[in-house]
């Protein structure tokens, strides 16, 4: 698929069916690879971390799950570009998953988190294949439980991987484990408590009006308010000079 660079980070282009259709066909051929679900926090971290923009331009799909991200091509490609948000894609590839057997395998978040993933999972798509899920203990693992966790993953039959640190962690774990993963890894954040019903998420007109980042705030203040009042003036400033910059 076709990539086009919004400020610093290469960010994947096309109808919402033609990213969901690449995926399963990464999952099915279990290709070691990974996704990620790009906003505004991942491209303006991507522009701290030149490590980390390297890890989120490697990826083999870059989404524009922010509102903000897509609407960036308009001014600066003149593409109306749709939203691909991780909150729409993880129950879709769900369902693909119960579709075609292939085996669906959570990794992040803790134990509590899984079990309402299990439970809920067993509930709303029945015949889906869960190969496995995993809480990882919060601190870096050593290089023989990561030799550990991916034997195990590669051992359960999983075709997709859903990974659940939060941004940047799981974006950097997703890259440590391409080529030793037999499988596609998702970066889904936040998309899963959310899927679950542990957290709300917006209402549509909301999410339409790109509203979404103020509705999660009202839920977390505390922990939200200085990522979105710091990165989003950064990105508005970063997006103003690419487009100025484009201009000349």
């Amino acid at each position: 698929m076709e990539k086009k660079r919004i400020i610093n980070i290469d960010i994947t282009i096309g109808p919402y069916k033609s990213f969901l259709e690449a995926i399963v066909k990464l999952a099915y051929s279990k290709q070691s690879s990974y996704i990620c679900v790009a906003n505004v926090h991942m491209l303006v971290e991507a522009y701290k971390d030149k490590a980390f923009e390297a890890v989120v331009n490697n990826a083999d799909i870059a989404t524009p799950d922010g509102m903000p991200i897509a609407k960036s091509f308009i001014p600066l490609y003149s593409i109306n570009q749709n939203r691909v948000a991780g909150m729409s894609l993880l129950p879709h590839l769900l369902e693909e998953c119960q579709k075609s057997g292939m085996g669906a395998y959570f990794y992040g978040g803790t134990q509590s988190m899984l079990d309402t993933t299990r439970e809920y999972c067993s509930a709303t798509y029945p015949g889906l294949k869960i190969a496995g899920l995993y809480s990882p203990p919060f601190r870096p693992l050593t290089p023989d439980e990561e030799e550990e966790i991916a034997r195990n993953i590669n051992n359960s039959g999983a075709s997709i991987v859903f990974v659940a640190l939060g941004c940047p962690k799981q974006e950097k774990w997703m890259a440590s484990m391409k080529g030793r993963v037999n499988a596609c890894m998702v970066g889904i954040g936040g998309a899963l408590p959310v899927m679950v019903g542990l957290q709300k998420r917006a209402p549509k007109w909301m999410q339409k009006a790109s509203l979404e980042w103020l509705y999660r705030l009202g839920q977390e203040p505390g922990r939200l308010f200085k990522r979105y009042a710091v990165t989003n003036s950064i990105f508005a400033f970063l997006l103003l000079k690419a487009m100025l910059k484009r201009k000349k």
